[in-house]
């Protein structure tokens, strides 16, 4: 199988369902407290365009990349992370009234913990597999 097509597809096994699991029970409650005024029903096309080319985005420029190791990847998948979380939770934070910035910082870690994990996880994967091929 394609090493990018391996590492598209087991970052994104592996971002879903954690963000997921983060979103509707780890951090449902603070979520819910500090912005729950703003939050609405889940609309699945934008989510699942979201996540699409996200880990489009993770893959090209995180554990794609000539040369990448576990350590970069997880090095630079956290960066990646941070900065795309941090474009919207600052975005949020200047355009709507009464964001918090506790969910600005527990969304950025988030994004740059998930982002980490998920691409060093593609990464050692495609690896694998390429051993073996």
């Amino acid at each position: 199988m394609n090493r990018y097509v391996v590492l598209y597809l087991v970052t994104l096994l592996v971002i879903v369902p954690i963000d997921l699991l983060f979103l509707g029970f780890v951090a449902k409650g603070l979520f819910t407290s500090q912005i729950g005024h703003h939050l609405g029903e889940i609309k699945l096309a934008p989510a699942v365009l979201f996540y699409l080319l996200y880990v489009s985005g993770t893959v090209i420029f995180v554990s794609g990349a000539a040369g990448a190791t576990w350590q970069t990847t997880l090095l630079y998948g956290a960066l990646f992370g941070l900065f795309c979380y941090a474009t919207f939770e600052l975005t949020s934070m200047s355009m709507l009234k009464d964001w918090s910035w506790t969910v600005v910082l527990v969304d950025i870690a988030w994004g740059s913990f998930v982002t980490a994990v998920s691409s060093t996880a593609g990464l050692l994967v495609a690896n694998w597999m390429g051993a073996k091929g």
